[in-house]
């Protein structure tokens, strides 16, 4: 840590050879895992971890600790060893079950299963994009909150990362961004051992890295030795006094340091080491202590808990201070740290949705999205997002907007120009750090640049709100490479991801109040490009819309079929249940904006909406229809798309794939005549 001593004893290399000896042992215990890279790293973990990182052992939830991310997350053993050593909650015992079933240490780092774990890293380059977006954070959290004075946000975000990170895409869109940004606060360490899965590397990636990271306005720090703990620290002072840009420093390590015969080479990034070998390492690097045993001087040398408690306890004298001169900023800030929304958000929403319900407005359900930043902006300063060069489009921009950039610290915008992937995981590393609900947006075809960030947003059960507009075949003259089709069913088939397609104006604003008000999970919204006609309902439809499926129109009696829809595709349903009245046919319209929030209602509410004995069903949506069966049966019918699009006007579009009141008409009919 920055306020510590560097210690001298036991010697630097013997405490760096507990995370070694932790690594082999756990690794071959496993029977699995990745020794290499903690191994490699092991020299550059004990400098930063001992002498630089402001953490604390005792409570790893303090607000202003620095961030450590491990991005080659295939090297969880380093991590695991380097919270194990430094005190967090995390026993030998815990060492001893890596990669066993429901154990505090799997394979990769997973978020919410071990203290200390930021982020959940292994699909490579989403870690240092995480880490993008925790400096963003901290630099919007210390231009919200900061005052003359009074610097109670001030933290760094360090990242680890390998040569697979940087050869991702995602590390270029991510890394592009940060330098542009001026993210002072973000240093980074190339683990450069020249070695992965395959083999050396030089066979596929010869990048300039040093070069490309200056041209994204990084400072770099080259020719650093990863073994030489006074090289590592030179580095990071050099780092750590450039403070308008974020650092890379190129650390020349070797990959499995200590295994004599299998150090420098792939043999030991992705499986154990073996026995023989590791008694060869445990002589070569003089570790004399049996699997899994830790000198108690080197776990004394190791402990951060003391360091850790006056770090804290020195920033909540501060805190004090801060809360003293501004007392109101002092409760906001715990506010938004805790994760809670403002006491009144409550009332803010419905005081929205009842003006909603009396404009009584046509219009696309992106307009109704802006509609609902409007509304709900002012009353949230945590509310933090942006576009990937689409805000013209996506309406992501409100009045009170201010875009972040590299003299700006206090925005709450972020134009993240054409970078879906890095967009998504930057928005889920500004919601790990918390202080902040982050929204991004895209056209809903572009979800698929994106993807594996939306999956880990949803395995990680964080509060990143995705909105996808553009949501059907309504792009019209686009075509079919513009077109979303299947992607509305994918991300509702995505565990934990909650998925709203909204078919007006009050669907919707109801669509983001869930979305803010879920704080343990993830929403992708999608909406319209066309107008859709606003919807009449009473107090009871009102409020049944928060429960993902309910009656939007219904007959006299029993109803005879029962037609479902979504989004833009209710107002078809509606009027093809008119023209049916009209033939003393019974009819029942359900408007499903949120499967999977119906799904999760209780029997009683499932069967009164959807009846069991009523098996004509007719599911309409403008996607693919396999997903519907579930709702229909397969004696039902669904009117979706089972092809890619088209171009053309949207309307000449939607009637070439059958979305007339005629067909919808017609599939009615056919079930029940």
């Amino acid at each position: 840590m920055a306020e510590a001593q560097p210690l001298t004893s036991p010697r630097r290399r013997e405490k760096a050879n507990a995370i070694r000896a932790l690594s082999m042992d756990a690794v071959q215990k496993a029977k699995s895992g990745h020794p290499g890279a903690p191994m490699g790293m092991a020299d550059i973990a004990e400098v930063l971890w001992c002498d630089y990182l402001r953490h604390n052992p005792g409570n790893p939830a303090w607000p202003d600790r620095d961030r450590f991310v491990l991005s080659n997350g295939h090297g969880s053993m380093l991590l695991y060893s380097l919270l194990h050593l430094t005190g967090y909650d995390l026993d030998i015992e815990d060492i001893k079950s890596f990669r066993q079933l429901h154990s505090k240490t799997p394979g990769h780092p997973e978020y919410g299963y071990a203290p200390g774990v930021e982020t959940t890293t292994g699909p490579l380059g989403q870690g240092i994009s995480n880490a993008v977006g925790m400096a963003i954070a901290e630099k919007a959290m210390a231009g919200h909150f900061n005052r003359d004075g009074h610097r109670i946000v001030d933290h760094y975000t360090w990242v680890f990362l390998g040569d697979g990170c940087l050869m991702e895409g995602i590390s270029h869109e991510a890394c592009s961004l940060a330098g542009t940004l001026g993210l002072g606060k973000l240093i980074a360490f190339w683990d450069d051992n020249g070695i992965s899965i395959d083999g050396n590397v030089d066979a596929w990636f010869t990048d300039d890295t040093p070069a490309r990271f200056r041209a994204y306005g990084w400072h770099v720090v080259e020719d650093v030795d990863g073994h030489d703990a006074e090289s590592v620290a030179a580095a990071i002072e050099t780092a750590r006094a450039e403070t308008g840009r974020p650092s890379l420093v190129c650390c020349r390590t070797v990959i499995g340091w200590g295994a004599p015969n299998k150090q420098g080479t792939e043999a030991c990034h992705g499986a154990p080491l073996g026995e023989d070998e590791i008694a060869a390492a445990r002589r070569e690097i003089g570790w004399d202590a049996p699997p899994f045993e830790i000198p108690q001087a080197i776990y004394e040398a190791w402990s951060a808990r003391d360091a850790g408690a006056a770090l804290e306890n020195s920033w909540r004298r501060r805190f004090d201070a801060y809360r003293a001169a501004y007392p109101e900023l002092a409760a906001e800030f715990e506010r938004r740290s805790a994760g809670e929304l403002p006491s009144d958000f409550d009332s803010v929403a419905a005081g929205y949705l009842a003006r909603t319900i009396d404009a009584a407005e046509t219009i696309a359900s992106r307009k109704a999205s802006q509609n609902a930043l409007e509304a709900f902006g002012p009353a949230l300063p945590e509310l933090i997002g942006g576009s990937a060069d689409l805000a013209g489009s996506n309406l992501t921009i409100w009045s009170g907007s201010r875009a972040m950039s590299r003299t700006v610290d206090d925005g709450n915008y972020i134009y993240f120009g054409v970078r879906e992937f890095a967009m998504a995981a930057i928005c889920n590393g500004i919601a790990l750090h918390g202080g902040f609900i982050p929204y991004a947006a895209t056209f809903l075809m572009f979800s698929e640049y994106a993807r594996n960030a939306l999956r880990m947003a949803a395995l990680m059960k964080i509060r990143s709100v995705f909105v996808f507009t553009h949501d059907s075949i309504g792009l019209g003259e686009d075509g079919p490479t513009h077109q979303a089709v299947e992607q509305a069913a994918t991300l509702r088939l995505m565990p934990r991801m909650s998925v709203w397609r909204p078919c007006d104006t009050v669907e919707s604003a109801v669509a983001w109040q869930r979305a803010i008000e879920r704080c343990d999970g993830t929403t992708s919204l999608l909406f319209s490009r066309q107008n859709l006609p606003f919807q009449a309902r009473d107090e009871h439809q009102v409020a049944a819309i928060a429960r993902g499926g309910y009656v939007l129109r219904d007959c006299e009696g029993e109803p005879e079929a029962v037609i479902i829809a979504t989004g833009s595709e209710v107002a078809l349903a509606v009027t093809a249940q008119e023209r049916l009245a009209g033939e003393s046919r019974r009819v029942r319209v359900v408007s499903m904006p949120s499967t999977d929030v119906f799904d999760a209602q209780d029997d009683d509410w499932k069967e009164a909406v959807l009846p069991s004995t009523v098996t004509a069903r007719v599911a309409v949506e403008a996607g693919v229809s396999e997903y519907w069966r579930r709702y229909t049966g397969l004696a039902g019918r669904v009117i979706g798309i089972d092809t890619f699009g088209e171009s053309g006007p949207a309307a000449d579009v939607f009637e070439h794939f059958g979305f007339t009141v005629d067909n919808v008409v017609d599939a009615v009919r056919a079930l029940i005549d």
